[in-house]
């Protein structure tokens, strides 16, 4: 087994400082990881350790997440995070890979693709919904949230703590001992520090613009047709099973696999993961 090393590095994308980690060879197939609410690409430890001693692996923090720092007048919409992520490729000069979307991930990265086609090698889709039927009463109520909404600030604010952030991890698990604590107590971390929670209410307040796309995005994946994996944690309580499922349609010849697990499926089933995430890339190299 190779272990890899792993850098960590800043980069500045239009007055934005953004961290990221990057492991591997740049010659190597690249794979761009972009995390999920409300973690950080602290999230993909594992997944670097176990897939950078054979390809190039980067995975950026978004502004208001993690160890990115964003001036105070940045606007927090995934419009803008698509932006930083833009140019953060465009910067280390990432020219085709491997797009991994996880959660917020998912219309980060579909902005991405829809706007630079070219770059996409291929997609692989783990808890990322694009499709109406995969969106849970509960993430229809989150969604119904936006500006102007009575009391919808307070509501969105009501997730942003301890509780909420474990039950995002364990929610849907078979085991919840193999996964760690520190995953939530470091979101956690990062929810609580100034600003953060402002920003990461504003983005949920925003997040009905991400199903207004949905059928643009559906309408790229039919287009474009990317060589695609669909990771899902079947007991996800915000993501459903049709939604993946969903993708079947747009992409005929994708390879899906489910889990006896929750939204964060990387941490209890990295085992069975990593080796499917390798043999994609091997085939799309």
């Amino acid at each position: 087994m190779k272990i890899p090393k792993v850098a960590h590095r800043f980069v500045d994308v239009d007055g934005v400082r953004v961290f990221y980690r990057e492991a591997g060879a740049p010659g190597a197939p690249t794979l761009l990881l972009l995390h999920g609410f409300p973690s950080s690409s602290a999230q993909f430890r594992r997944l670097i350790d176990a897939l950078g001693g054979s390809y190039h692996v980067v995975a950026p923090d978004y502004p208001g997440f993690g160890q990115t720092e964003a001036p105070a007048e940045f606007t927090y919409t995934f419009e803008r995070l698509a932006d930083v992520v833009e140019g953060f490729v465009e910067r280390l000069g990432l020219r085709r890979f491997t797009l991994y979307a996880f959660d917020f991930g998912g219309p980060v990265g579909m902005r991405l693709a829809t706007r630079r086609p070219e770059w996409i090698a291929g997609l692989i889709v783990q808890n990322a919904n694009a499709y109406d039927e995969g969106l849970s009463d509960l993430a229809r109520g989150l969604t119904a949230n936006r500006p102007g909404v009575p009391g919808a600030r307070e509501a969105v604010a009501g997730i942003m703590v301890l509780p909420v952030t474990r039950d995002q991890y364990v929610g849907g698990a078979t085991d919840p001992e193999l996964i760690a604590p520190d995953g939530w107590t470091l979101d956690q971390h990062y929810l609580d520090r100034p600003g953060r929670k402002d920003a990461q209410i504003d983005l949920a307040l925003d997040y009905h613009t991400n199903v207004e796309l949905y059928p643009l995005w559906q309408r790229w994946l039919r287009e474009h047709r990317p060589p695609a994996l669909i990771l899902w944690g079947a007991g996800d309580p915000f993501f459903l099973t049709p939604g993946a499922h969903a993708y079947l349609r747009d992409l005929p010849d994708a390879e899906l696999h489910l889990f006896a697990t929750g939204h964060f499926a990387l941490e209890e089933c990295l085992p069975e993961i990593a080796p499917l995430i390798a043999g994609f890339l091997d085939r799309t190299r």
